[in-house]
């Protein structure tokens, strides 16, 4: 009878101590701030913690564009079930990337629409950062703002904007700036298509037909003196006009079966290069140096940019 007796209580005290390790096992080991006793709250795993991206809390008191930001992850590294909006969860058959990006095969992933920015203040809070305003300390300022990318439908995209500035702004949103390589194979789609949408131009599909604004604004054309010329090219007013750049995903039809839009067209795209290239044309060109998704600008220094200068991001999927 003693040993019956024994060995049930070993049995329960072994059972207890595997609990208690499994548990800990499960939560990890995270230093927080003590906080007040809360209800239990289940955690449920993060696609943002897998793939490496943090997402914003829609909740917040930041809103407008930043509600395109990524969700904060918890201490623990789960997301809060109960914060979760059904616009919150990854988008269906999108492999291991967040909402605002594409999968490419689930080899990687790349942002569906051309980059606007969002300023840092010094206090953590963000805002909406102009389309049409460089990034360098200029126009009064001081210092050098501090911005980070997004990807969002319907705002115009960034313009005026370097390699090293792309590339700063996509590691501030926990990605990177996209090798030339990823950004052709995302522009040419699943079938390797010159034009995101088949084989052949289709004048307007994309937003490949738009007025020049140097000649608009200054009176100035190709055959200007290049001096003069450069001298203007990062004028805000120039994008400000009708029928020059256009807002993200407009052209409706320049697209592809991976879900990117934009690639052909509205801005010249940054790609990671240490000699300064960009891809894909822009609204007034997408032919001379190159057809559609083979157009190729080489050769500037990675600190140039003018308005027809923009960018979109890439990032690595879970492996």
């Amino acid at each position: 009878m003693h040993e019956r007796l024994f060995s049930f209580r070993f049995a329960a005290s072994t059972l207890g101590a595997v609990s208690v390790a499994w548990a800990f096992a499960t939560t990890g080991c995270s230093h927080t701030e003590p906080a007040a006793a809360q209800p239990e709250t289940r955690i449920v795993p993060s696609t943002a913690q897998k793939t490496g991206f943090d997402r914003t809390d829609r909740r917040s008191a930041r809103r407008g564009r930043v509600q395109e930001l990524q969700l904060l992850p918890s201490p623990s590294g789960g997301i809060l079930e109960s914060d979760l909006d059904d616009d919150d969860r990854p988008a269906r058959n999108n492999g291991l990337c967040p909402p605002d990006m594409a999968s490419i095969d689930d080899r990687y992933c790349i942002d569906r629409f051309e980059a606007s920015l969002v300023e840092i203040l010094p206090n953590g809070d963000e805002r909406p950062w102009s389309p049409f305003d460089v990034v360098d300390r200029s126009q009064g300022r001081s210092t050098t703002p501090i911005v980070r990318a997004v990807s969002a439908q319907g705002v115009t995209p960034q313009a005026y904007v370097s390699e090293v500035q792309a590339k700063a702004a996509c590691a501030r949103s926990g990605k990177r700036l996209c090798k030339a390589d990823e950004w052709r194979k995302a522009c040419m789609g699943p079938q390797r298509t010159t034009y995101p949408y088949g084989s052949h131009n289709e004048t307007g599909r994309c937003n490949d037909q738009g007025r020049s604004p140097m000649s608009v604004v200054f009176g100035l054309g190709g055959g200007s003196n290049a001096k003069i010329y450069s001298s203007h090219m990062n004028d805000p007013r120039l994008n400000s006009l009708a029928g020059t750049v256009s807002k993200t995903g407009s052209h409706s039809g320049c697209t592809n079966e991976y879900g990117v839009y934009d690639m052909v067209g509205n801005v010249h795209e940054w790609v990671d290069d240490p000699d300064g290239t960009f891809l894909g044309g822009y609204y007034l060109d997408t032919h001379q140096l190159g057809d559609g998704c083979n157009y190729r600008t080489p050769g500037h220094d990675i600190y140039y940019h003018d308005y027809s200068t923009g960018f979109r991001c890439c990032a690595d999927v879970a492996q």
